[in-house]
């Protein structure tokens, strides 16, 4: 028997069922809320408990890779590690590593001041899509469409002025049909895929209403996924896939902490099962 520890920052769905599959599966488990735990420089693995394999599950990016990085100074097993975490959670780093895995992906354009980023759309053209090179759920997703649009955008940006508001992360807008493919793989291996079909708007975010329907993982999809997970470092992730009506599959997303509760309403996988049993099997080894 191990004890797997689920750690979060909202107890959602999804880690009640891992808990639950956890449990069934013979295991002792351990719930963490991320915000009431404490670690200092002389903590060690045996004066903390957090089981034999740690499943990080924090809505908060900084806050799950924090900790990550403090689980991992315990020399605790977790999934998913520092390194993935780290890449998959800024976008442009995504962008960068799967272009460099010559991974099929949307061309992306970076800038580092809102005058360079308007000389850059101006040279590029309209339209584009502007992202936060950190965040979720389709937040702060915005289309590009004219002139007025991107100083309305970039105004705003310099009057927020996060230090992440000076990075400009431009896409290209993808010809597609209305919709995209979320791809959960485990282990570098596609369990379960859903088509999120836009309600209205160009997002296709579960979270903002957008309806999902199962996706059959051919071959291609599978190749693909495959790819992308190995080339961020693998573990427990959410593949975003858009269907170019001209270049085919596009991966475009990489998601470190993945939700599943819209996949499960349609897949006949038992997605929790796949992700503690790959947690064990880390320990095991």
């Amino acid at each position: 028997m191990s004890k797997i520890c689920i750690v979060f920052d909202r107890l959602r769905s999804e880690e009640k069922l891992l808990e639950k599959q956890a449990i069934d599966l013979g295991n002792e488990t351990k719930m963490v809320d991320a915000k009431i735990t404490h670690f200092d420089t002389d903590s060690n693995k045996q004066n903390t408990d957090f089981g034999d394999v740690v499943l990080e599950r924090c809505i908060s990016y900084y806050r799950g890779l924090h900790f990550t990085a403090c689980i991992e100074f315990l020399d605790v097993p977790i999934i998913n590690k520092f390194s993935v975490s780290s890449l998959c959670g800024n976008k442009m780093l995504t962008s960068i590593i799967l272009k460099k895995n010559n991974i099929p992906t949307p061309k992306t354009y970076f800038s580092f001041s809102a005058d360079a980023a308007l000389e850059n759309i101006e040279k590029i053209g309209y339209p584009l899509i502007i992202k936060p090179v950190v965040g979720s759920w389709g937040r702060s997703v915005i289309p590009l469409k004219d002139r007025d649009t991107a100083d309305a955008i970039i105004e705003q940006r310099g009057i927020t002025d996060g230090p992440l508001d000076r990075i400009f992360y431009l896409q290209e807008v993808v010809d597609r049909p209305p919709r995209d493919i979320r791809v959960i793989t485990v282990n570098d291996r596609p369990i379960a895929a859903m088509y999120r079909k836009s309600s209205g708007g160009f997002k296709t975010n579960v979270a903002l209403g957008a309806d999902p329907e199962i996706c059959d993982i051919t071959n291609e999809i599978e190749d693909l996924c495959a790819k992308a997970s190995k080339a961020v470092g693998g573990g427990i992730l959410g593949i975003d896939l858009m269907e170019d009506k001209k270049r085919g599959l596009m991966v475009h997303e990489i998601n470190n902490t993945v939700e599943f509760k819209g996949l499960i309403k349609v897949s006949k996988t038992n997605i929790p099962k796949e992700m503690i049993e790959f947690a064990l099997d880390s320990v095991r080894k």
